[in-house]
C-alpha cells in the first residue's frame, strides 16, 4: 500500500501515510493492553507493522535522486541511521514502562507510547519537509532528459534497446537476495537467545550478543554501499551468501558455554544481512523503470516480510526437532542458493 500510494502521489504522502498507520497501531496496542483484549492486540499489531514496512520503504526514497553509480551508498546512508534506534530503543523499555505505570497503563505497553510518538513525528516531518518530493522530481528530470535527447540531431526514429528481460532478471535476483538473507537472518537470530538461555546464560549476555548483531546489521552500511558501487552488485551479493555461510559454520561449532564465538557468529549474520539488503535494494532500483518503480519496490518487500515471518516461525520447529546447530548450519547452506542465481544473472 505504501508503494502504491508513493507511485500515484509521491514518496511524501506514501511514507507519511505508512508512519501514521504505525502511530495508529501503537495507540491500538495500548488500548488493547488497557482493556485486556488479545483480538484487538493482534489487529493493532498488524496495523503497527505498517511503521516497520515504511522504514524499509524509506531506503528506496533515499535512492530516487541518486546517480546509479552512487545509489548503493545513498541507500546505506539511510540504513545506518537505523543504528541509533536499533541500539538505543531496547534500553528505553524500562523508562517507558515506568511512564506507562504512572499513567495507569500496563507496564509492557510502555514502549508503544514512544513508538506512537516517533511514528507520528516521522509522518509530520515528512509531510512538511520532504520537499521537493524525490520520486516526483526524478520523474520530472527524467522527462526533461528524454525530451532533450529526442531533439538531438540523428535521433529521429531511434528506438531504445528492449530491456524487459534484463529488468525481469534484475527484479528476480534482487528479490531472491533479500528474501534469502532475511529468512536466514531472522531464523538464526530468533533462536539465539533461546539457545543461550538453555545453556545457562542470562538476559544480559543475550542482550549483549543481540546488540552486537544489530550493530553489525546497520553500522557497516556506508562501507557496504561503497563496495556495492565499486565492485558491482552481483559480486557483493555472493559475498552476502558467504558471510551467512560463515556465520552458520561458526554458530554451529560454538560450545554452549561460550559467548565470544557466538557474538562473532551473530556479527557475521548481521553483516551478511546488511550486504544482501543493500545489494538487493540497488539491484531492484536499477532494474525497475520510473513508471512502476515505487509500486514494484513495495511489492518486493512483501515476500521479504513473509520470509522473515516464515524464518521466525520455522526456526522453533527446527530447533525443537533437530537442535540449534542444525538450524545454524542449515541456514548457512540455504544462503548459498544466492550463488547460482548470481551466476545465472551474470550469464
Amino acid at each position: 500500500m505504501v508503494g502504491r500510494i508513493s507511485q500515484a502521489r509521491g514518496r511524501r504522502p506514501g511514507l507519511a501515510a505508512g508512519y501514521l498507520a504505525g502511530a495508529i497501531g501503537s495507540a491500538g496496542v495500548i488500548a488493547a493492553a488497557v482493556v485486556g483484549s488479545p483480538v484487538l492486540l493482534f489487529i493493532a499489531m498488524f496495523v503497527y507493522g505498517a511503521g516497520t514496512a515504511t522504514n524499509l520503504q524509506a531506503r528506496y526514497a533515499g535512492a530516487d535522486l541518486a546517480a546509479p553509480a552512487h545509489r548503493a551508498r545513498v541507500v546505506s546512508t539511510v540504513l545506518v541511521a537505523t543504528t541509533l534506534g536499533g541500539v538505543v530503543g531496547p534500553h528505553l523499555t524500562a523508562p517507558t514502562g515506568d511512564l506507562a505505570h504512572v499513567l495507569g497503563i500496563p507496564y509492557l505497553a510502555g514502549p508503544f507510547l514512544l513508538a506512537g510518538l516517533a511514528y507520528a513525528t516521522a509522518a509530520l516531518v515528512l509531510a512538511i519537509w520532504l520537499r521537493p518530493d524525490p520520486l516526483l522530481l526524478t520523474r520530472t528530470l527524467e522527462g526533461e532528459r528524454t525530451a532533450a535527447a529526442s531533439t538531438q540531431p540523428g535521433d529521429a526514429g531511434a528506438r531504445p534497446r528492449p530491456a524487459g528481460e534484463g529488468r525481469r532478471s534484475g527484479v528476480l535476483v534482487g528479490t531472491l537476495v533479500m528474501v534469502i538473507t532475511q529468512l536466514v537472518m531472522v531464523a538464526i537470530m530468533t533462536m539465539t537467545p533461546v539457545h543461550m538461555h538453555d545453556h545457562g546464560h542470562g538476559a544480559a549476555a543475550s542482550g549483549l550478543v543481540i546488540a552486537i548483531h544489530i550493530g553489525a546489521m546497520y553500522l557497516p552500511s556506508p562501507l557496504t554501499g561503497w563496495l556495492v558501487d565499486r565492485y558491482a552488485r552481483l559480486t557483493i551479493a555472493t559475498a552476502s551468501a558467504l558471510a551467512l555461510l560463515a556465520a552458520g559454520i561458526v554458530d554451529a561449532n560454538t560450545p554452549g558455554d561460550s559467548i565470544a564465538p557466538l557474538a562473532v557468529a551473530l556479527a557475521l549474520l548481521g553483516l551478511g544481512w546488511n550486504l544482501g539488503l543493500v545489494t538487493g535494494t540497488a539491484i531492484i532500483t536499477d532494474a525497475v523503470p520510473l513508471t512502476t518503480r515505487a509500486k514494484t519496490q513495495g511489492l518486493v518487500d512483501v515476500p521479504v516480510a513473509i520470509a522473515g515471518a516464515t524464518g521466525g516461525m520455522a526456526s522453533g520447529l527446527v530447533v525443537a526437532g533437530a537442535g540449534y546447530p542444525v538450524l545454524a548450519i542449515g541456514g548457512g547452506i540455504l544462503a548459498l542458493v544466492i550463488v547460482p542465481a548470481v551466476a545465472a544473472a551474470r550469464s
